[in-house]
């Protein structure tokens, strides 16, 4: 594993551990729930789009 790819794992791992789930989930539903159904989402294809860009191009 070279360095780029062990720093960013280091990052999530850091801001997975650092951000209390429930009080974010909590803050986004009293917005409302469209709102909080949308933030899900793009929050859901942007780690998914790093998980790809982590993974490489496929062969």
């Amino acid at each position: 594993m070279n360095t780029s790819r062990f720093t960013l794992f280091l990052f999530l791992g850091v801001l997975a551990t650092s951000l209390t789930g429930c009080e974010a989930i909590g803050t986004i539903f009293k917005a409302g729930a469209y709102t909080g159904i949308i933030a899900v989402v793009v929050i859901l294809a942007l780690v998914f789009f790093i998980f790809n860009k982590v993974r490489g191009p496929r062969r």
